[in-house]
């Protein structure tokens, strides 16, 4: 199915580019995140007049990830966790709960699915995790899980 897109996307293409994607990709994500548009000629034309425009927001977007990049990148967030005896985790520590501790600690509002852990958090230790802020904007963040002392 050929869409256009309205929006810079990693790996995929660029404001303006008319690409061809699987039919089910195009429905519910592109055309329902108002990421594209079918590729009908009016709407080729529209985008073509509204291509400026697209642009000067998406470079709006661009700059508001790099502040947040730089408040974010190389930060480490303390996680205090109740483990095993063997300093394994109840559980696992998932992209949501790292966003709503960078709301907390940093009032940065992330959404959970730009959140990447470069391997699963599922032990004492410190792991790194990749935030995606934009399509050409990625920070860097490191998660030191440590154990919660049991109060007795």
């Amino acid at each position: 199915m050929k869409v256009i897109l309205l929006e810079n996307i990693s790996k995929i293409g660029a404001i303006g580019d008319v690409i061809n994607v699987k039919r089910g990709f195009a429905r519910n994500f592109l055309i329902s995140n108002k990421k594209a548009l079918y590729a009908s000629k009016e709407n080729i034309k529209h985008v073509e007049k509204k291509k400026d425009e697209l642009s000067k927001k998406d470079l709006e977007k661009k700059k508001i990830a790099k502040q947040i990049y730089e408040k974010l990148n190389n930060k480490i967030f303390e996680v205090k966790k109740l483990v095993t005896e063997n300093k394994d985790l109840y559980g696992s520590i998932k992209p949501t709960e790292i966003s709503k501790l960078i709301q907390k600690k940093e009032g940065q509002d992330i959404k959970p699915s730009s959140i990447q852990p470069l391997k699963e958090i599922k032990s004492v230790g410190a792991f790194k995790v990749r935030v995606n802020l934009h399509s050409e904007v990625q920070a860097e963040i490191n998660i030191k899980v440590i154990p919660e002392e049991n109060i007795k």
